[in-house]
């Protein structure tokens, strides 16, 4: 081991958000005497941390966190989990990445400044250790659910989790690659489990049980992650959960109004309506769409990512720019041309539940709809009020049309957008 000097009397003067509030968008250098403290949580004794010390404001039940970069292999020999530190700003370098605030040395990459490592001859010069024996630290026990980005860098615990079914089997990590595997918890929550190639345990398959595990909490722009400091973060000693269906299926949910401007193209849509007296989610659920007479299905629309809320519409859009310039609001569902949403009103369009069965249908399959009862070519198809379920054989008498041609019962009244038209009213 090597031979350490310990720091007594140093007195800090900076909290956590004192520091941060000195970036300004900027990586800049901190130029005032500033002295910070914290209590380390990380370690790199199995590899799975490297050039990196993540350190929080308390041993327990802290309120920040923050990491400073260090060019010094094993640093868990110099830096020990528990370890009380205080950190000597000026000179170090403050910059944010990926939504993650850190100090440390820098680099220059096109003229950019950036935070990097700090040299490891200058490392002992900013961070000293104090002489009070390591203490305990209490990770906070959250749930997925919870998380947020006053947690960022600090040592959480999260209860009843358990690896996703999707990388059973898998190592912890590929071998030369930081891998990113998919933690869940017994109400589908995700978390994303982050591991180096480079970690002791990196060849050892993932564990197939439920437990508590606890790690650093990082974050990746919009997206948290989780990193274990070994193998012993992980306490998994329970059956795993048990699934939970969220697919079902409704007659509830059906078409309710499909547009095809005559003056705007652009600021077509198609929308669905939620008779139920409670929200439903879409997961598994899709609409399909047959191009004219075609048999086959020329598009589809996975609408597993939505929900609609109790006698509701769910509005969606194949141009959302052109959708809110003409109607005032943004579409709840944005998509590309040539989807479902896209039907010049000779189409023909099934709403299918995830377990394959057709709840509702605009058309009739294989019939080209020019010049019949299902055209709203340069038009609208509204649902009659009265009808609240969907009908998976196509009834004439539940909707209204208008088009271009009025044959076949319908009305030969282009509709102009917007004022023709009605998306998410009921």
């Amino acid at each position: 081991m090597p031979s350490l000097n310990c720091a007594d009397g140093i007195q800090p003067n900076a909290t956590y958000s004192d520091v941060k509030n000195l970036y300004d968008g900027e990586t800049i250098q901190i130029q005032d005497d500033l002295v910070m403290e914290g209590y380390v949580i990380s370690s790199d004794k199995a590899g799975n941390f490297f050039s990196v010390l993540h350190f929080q404001n308390s041993p327990k039940d802290p309120t920040d966190g923050l990491q400073i970069e260090i060019d010094v292999r094993d640093s868990h020999l110099f830096f020990d989990v528990g370890q009380r530190i205080f950190i000597k700003l000026k000179g170090l370098y403050l910059g944010k990445s990926k939504g993650v605030y850190k100090v440390g040395g820098v680099f220059s990459s096109f003229g950019n400044l950036s935070v990097g490592r700090l040299p490891s001859n200058t490392v002992f010069n900013h961070i000293m250790v104090s002489c009070e024996p390591n203490v305990a630290i209490d990770p906070l026990e959250v749930r997925i659910s919870e998380i947020d980005t006053t947690m960022v860098n600090a040592l959480i615990s999260i209860k009843d989790i358990e690896v996703s079914e999707t990388d059973l089997g898998q190592p912890f990590a590929v071998e030369r690659e930081e891998t990113e595997r998919l933690l869940v918890d017994c109400e589908d929550n995700e978390l994303a489990l982050l591991n180096s190639s480079f970690s002791d345990f990196q060849e050892v398959l993932l564990p197939e049980t439920r437990g508590t595990i606890t790690g650093v909490l990082t974050r990746d722009n919009s997206k948290f992650q989780l990193i274990i400091r070994d193998l012993n973060d992980i306490q998994f000693d329970l059956e795993r959960c048990e699934d939970i269906i969220t697919e079902f299926t409704s007659t509830n949910i059906f078409f309710s109004e499909l547009a095809d401007p005559d003056n705007n193209a652009a600021a077509r849509f198609v929308e669905l309506y939620n008779s139920a007296n409670e929200p439903l989610s879409l997961n598994g659920w899709r609409i399909v769409r047959y191009t004219n007479a075609s048999s086959e299905i020329s598009s589809s629309l996975d609408l597993s990512d939505f929900s609609i809320d109790a006698e509701s519409t769910l509005v969606i859009s194949p141009n959302a720019v052109e959708f809110e310039n003409v109607y005032g609001f943004a579409p709840d569902v944005a998509v590309g041309t040539n989807s479902p949403a896209d039907s010049n009103g000779d189409d023909n369009l099934q709403l299918v539940d995830p377990f394959g069965t057709v709840i509702d249908v605009f058309g009739v399959i294989g019939e080209d709809g020019s010049g019949t009862n299902h055209e709203f070519e340069d038009g609208r198809a509204v649902r009659r009020i009265e009808i609240s379920e969907g009908n998976p054989i196509y009834t004439f008498a539940e909707w209204i049309l208008f088009n271009d041609t009025g044959s076949n019962g319908t009305t030969n009244l282009p509709q102009m957008a917007p004022d023709d038209f009605s998306p998410g009213v009921r």
